[in-house]
């Protein structure tokens, strides 16, 4: 892959992505395999105005390593300095960064019944400074391929071939050629965006009818303030930003407890480095009572009992089957890019600026409302050649919105 072109991915994913402002903090946070693209992602923001850049390396190797020797105490500890860290970005707001490469197999065989107690007993001392900071800060989150992941794509290739197939399919899906400008691109899509949106929110519906042929048999009733969202977004401080590249979803967040159905995957869900195929949901009164997966059952049993809200909906994502990342027929194992091949639901905490005058809303307003909110937010897909999705207004009225699988409005 030329450099000049990797080169002009990293000036899109701080100019568009995350549009760094003069004088801001930017923290990257990336695998340790990933240093020479983290450089050039630091470059771009130095000269985008940053202030200062910080940088947070993962090891997928070393964390396995700590769940097998720490106790689950030592390892829920959130030390004097870790915590005074978490002030400090709720204050400052820097701008975030976030470089995906990692294995999707990468945590194979790791406890999760301790993480997942270590997850639940560090989020009650987290989950106010994440709180103090949404919608008040630009982040983004972006790709660059991993030589394990890129082999698990396309194991039949060898590594380098993997990692030059993985860049092209990932440059392809962000829209970054070797001659185009990607910036100009990316406004033009994000007006597509908001034109969808508009259309969608129009009809204020009250509830979405799910149905395809794999058994996906399934209602979702929208809170009456919910609202589509779709491409960039703007936080509190008037900052536009694209917190997902590549993006092809609208989405919105329903009334959490006012769900009914199955719904069937139609794509594995790469969970905590762990694969999950095959499997299913049963929601009755707006919750998870059944469950099954042909592959990572005990994954999903994990997933659902996190905290209440695990096991309940946080977001509707809609996504025609004729999409560029569905067309590209790639597995990647990412959901980062799985979600954007198809129609999907997630699991967990909802999204507050997909509430009408979610600005001057506090935090009793969403709860009052039936905002969904949980520790977790796991995406899973659902979208189907044969999907057919009908909105029904407060009044009856009813819009098909999907038709064999894509937008029909």
């Amino acid at each position: 892959m030329k450099k000049a072109t990797i080169k002009k991915y990293a000036k899109l994913i701080v100019r568009v992505g995350a549009n760094v402002q003069k004088g801001q903090t930017v923290n990257i946070y990336a695998s340790v395999d990933q240093a020479d693209f983290v450089a050039l992602v630091m470059d771009e923001a130095y000269k985008a105005g940053a202030k200062i850049v910080n940088i947070e390396w993962s090891c997928d190797a070393t964390y396995k390593v700590r769940v097998r020797h720490e106790s689950v105490k030592t390892m829920s500890t959130i030390l004097n300095w870790q915590e005074e860290k978490l002030k400090w970005m709720a204050d400052e707001l820097p701008c975030r960064i976030h470089i995906v490469s990692d294995d999707p197999d990468g945590l194979k065989g790791i406890n999760m019944s301790k993480v997942q107690k270590v997850g639940q007993k560090r989020y009650l001392i987290t989950k106010k400074y994440s709180d103090a900071m949404e919608n008040r800060h630009q982040w983004t989150i972006a790709a660059v391929p991993g030589v394990a992941w890129a082999k698990k794509v396309f194991p039949g290739l060898s590594k380098g071939q993997a990692v030059e197939k993985l860049w092209q399919a990932i440059l392809e899906s962000v829209y970054v050629t070797d001659d185009n400008d990607p910036i100009e691109v990316w406004a033009q899509v994000n007006k597509d965006f908001e034109e969808r949106c508009k259309v969608l929110n129009a009809d204020k519906f009250d509830y979405l009818e799910y149905k395809s042929s794999n058994g996906t048999d399934f209602k979702c009733w929208l809170m009456p303030k919910s609202r589509w969202c779709g491409g960039a977004e703007t936080d509190l401080n008037g900052h536009v930003f694209n917190p997902n590249m590549p993006t092809i979803e609208v989405f919105t967040s329903p009334q959490k407890g006012r769900a009914e159905g199955k719904v069937v995957s139609t794509k594995p869900l790469s969970y905590q480095g762990q694969l999950i195929e095959n499997f299913w949901f049963e929601f009755k009164d707006g919750k998870v009572v059944d469950y099954g997966a042909e592959k990572g059952r005990e994954v999903l049993e994990k997933m659902v009992t996190m905290d209440e809200g695990a096991a309940m909906i946080g977001e509707l994502a809609l996504i025609s089957c004729d999409s560029p990342i569905n067309n590209q027929n790639i597995l990647y194992y990412e959901t980062l890019f799985d979600e954007n091949a198809s129609c999907h639901i997630a699991l967990g905490r909802g999204f507050r600026d997909c509430v009408d005058g979610y600005e001057t809303l506090e935090d009793k307003d969403f709860d009052e409302m039936g905002l969904n909110d949980s520790m977790i937010h796991v995406d899973f897909m659902i979208g189907a050649p044969d999907m057919s999705i009908v909105g029904y207004t407060h009044d009856g009225k009813a819009v098909q919105i999907f038709e064999n699988g894509n937008f029909v409005i």
